[in-house]
Parts: C-alpha cells; sequence; structure tokens
C-alpha cells in the first residue's frame, strides 16, 4: 500500500522531500463521549472483502483486474450507501501508456452538515521492487495490505452504516492511481487523490476532518502517529489515539514516526483538509522505522492479513463516529 513513497534506508523520502507542513489546519469540531451505542465490527467481513478484492488480481491501473474491481466496488457501494455514489473518471499519461482511473465516493447520512471523511487507496502496484526474486520485480502485485486492507475496512464500514445510520455524515473515497510511480518520482503517485483535490465533486466540500487507512490489516501492525498527520491535525490523532488506548490496542503506539508522503499530505496541503494517516510502520534491526517485509513484494498476500489488526482499527473508527462526535 505505500504507494506512498517513503522509501526506507537510504532510499527513504525525508521529509525535505515535500513542502513541510507551516501550521495545524484549522478544525471546528468537539470530541466527547455521547453515550450512544457502537455497532460492533466484524473482523471476518473485512477480511472477506480482502479476500474478494484478490480474487480479481492485481489491481494496478489499466489492468483486467483493476476493472473488475472497480466494477466491485461500485456495486458494493451503491447497495450500502442507498445508490448514493459518485465515479470519478478521469485519465493520467503514465510512463508508457495512458491510464484510465476511476475514484469512487460513497455518502452516508447526506443531509448531515456535521461530516468526516474515510478514505484508501483501491489500486495496487505495478511492480514488486523489493521482492527476493529479481525475475518478478516487475510483475504487479497482489496487495492485500497495501491497498487491499484499508479497502476492506472502508466496506465493513459502509456495510455497517447501511444497518446502522450513522449520527453525522460519513464520505468514503476510494482513491485511485496512488501506487502507480517508481520509488524515486513522487509525480506519480497519489493520482486519485490530487485529481480529487482538484476537482471536488462538490463545490465547496468542507468535512471536519479526514482519515486515510493505509496498510492497517498486516499481521503484528504497529501504528505511530505519523509526522505529517500530527502536524496538520494533532486534535484528530489525539482522539483516535486516546480511544486505541481506552480500548487497549497498544499497536496504536503514543509516539511520533516517520513522515510519509501518502494521499493524506495531498488533502492536506492541496485542500486543506486536516487529514490523518494510520499505517504500519515497524522498526528495523538498526532502530530505523520502516515499512514491513512484504511492502512491495509478492508476499503481499491474504496470508499476511491479521483480522484482530482489522477489528483495532474498525472499532476504533466506530467508536469515533458513532460516540464521539
Amino acid at each position: 500500500m505505500k504507494n506512498l513513497v517513503a522509501l526506507f534506508g537510504l532510499l527513504l523520502i525525508l521529509i525535505s522531500s515535500c513542502s513541510a507542513p507551516s501550521k495545524e489546519l484549522e478544525m471546528n469540531v468537539t470530541f466527547k463521549e455521547m453515550g450512544r451505542e457502537v455497532p460492533a465490527f466484524s473482523a471476518d467481513s473485512a477480511f472477506a472483502f480482502i479476500e474478494k478484492q484478490l480474487s480479481f488480481g492485481p489491481r494496478n491501473p489499466n489492468s483486467e483486474g483493476h476493472r473488475a474491481a472497480a466494477a466491485y466496488f461500485e456495486q458494493v457501494l451503491r447497495k450500502y450507501s442507498g445508490n448514493a455514489v459518485f465515479v470519478q473518471r478521469f485519465t493520467h499519461q503514465g510512463y508508457e501508456e495512458e491510464l484510465q482511473l476511476k475514484n469512487i465516493i460513497a455518502t452516508f447520512n447526506p443531509t448531515a452538515t456535521h461530516r468526516i471523511l474515510l478514505c484508501a487507496h483501491w489500486d495496487t502496484r505495478p511492480r514488486a521492487e523489493h521482492d527476493a526474486d529479481p525475475s518478478r520485480r516487475n510483475e504487479p502485485i497482489l496487495g492485500a495490505d497495501d491497498g487491499g486492507s484499508g479497502v476492506g475496512v472502508l466496506l465493513e464500514m459502509a456495510r455497517i452504516m447501511s444497518e446502522n445510520p450513522p449520527p453525522i455524515g460519513v464520505d468514503i473515497i476510494l482513491f485511485d492511481g496512488e501506487d502507480y510511480g517508481h520509488e524515486t518520482d513522487l509525480h506519480k503517485y497519489f493520482l486519485g487523490s490530487r485529481y480529487w483535490s482538484a476537482n471536488p465533486p462538490v463545490p465547496g466540500y468542507r468535512p471536519h476532518f479526514g482519515i486515510l487507512l493505509d496498510m492497517v490489516g498486516g499481521v503484528d501492525a504497529r501504528f505511530p502517529r505519523e509526522w505529517y498527520s500530527q502536524q496538520y491535525a494533532p486534535r484528530v490523532v489525539d482522539i483516535v489515539w486516546k480511544i486505541a488506548e481506552e480500548k487497549g490496542f497498544d499497536r496504536f503506539e503514543d509516539e511520533l514516526g516517520i513522515a510519509i508522503a501518502d494521499d493524506h499530505l495531498i488533502l492536506n496541503e492541496y485542500y486543506g483538509l486536516p487529514t490523518i494517516n494510520i499505517i504500519h510502520q515497524r522498526v528495523d534491526e538498526f532502530g530505523n522505522r520502516t515499512f514491513p517485509k512484504w511492502w512491495h513484494t509478492h508476499n503481499d498476500d491474504i496470508d499476511i492479513i491479521d483480522r484482530e489488526v482489522l477489528r483495532e482499527v474498525g472499532e476504533v473508527l466506530l467508536e469515533l463516529i458513532y460516540n464521539r462526535m
């Protein structure tokens, strides 16, 4: 999923690779316990949504798996949102091809003015630069965690909200083209969030904040406070990590992680929407933060997905939506 380009080790994209945040973005919202009932999150259902995505094969742009997955996401979200779905189609010039891309947007409780945005990227990487087998490094990956897990959680959130109307407005965006570029070419990453930020379907759309999910299903996942998230939307980070602490979910580490260029950075810098990123970061044998060992390899398959990780992420989001706003 790390379509983001925080290449670890010597290739790590340092803070200087993107413009540094100048200030916390303003956000007019109060978080407090409301005493509301919170629906249950089904990790089995989220896992099944990931398995379904993998059944289409790699979902890299212009592939057959990409086309099949887009149709599936639209169908599922129409079912759960009562047809309140918008598909944003656009093209982008790739390295040797014109990419046919789609952002898929679903709205829940559309009349509410009190709104938040949940997002993930649904495309998968067209190459596996870090695979142990050099002969397979130019093959697209399945992306169970990097792409699949965030989408799986959001589809389960959509199912829950269809049965339990949320007390606030919630918009889900599945961004396309996040993971297309070569690792040293940031201009070919985050294509869906770039396009959406420049062409919002609803003029003046202004939710209170956004939450990006990226690599939120891998075994033994750790979620420190991602650096850009902490700079732009510290209050959102605080409430999310507070909820996790109250629930005893210590994989949400109360420490600052590395700065990761991802879709949330585009939303913060180009759209001015305070947005955080929940993303798996590990500490290697040298004490440096990196991505998990299956990142950008063919090991990013269903075998590394952990239902318990999916459950914890989903429960935190549900508590926030149903009982803290």
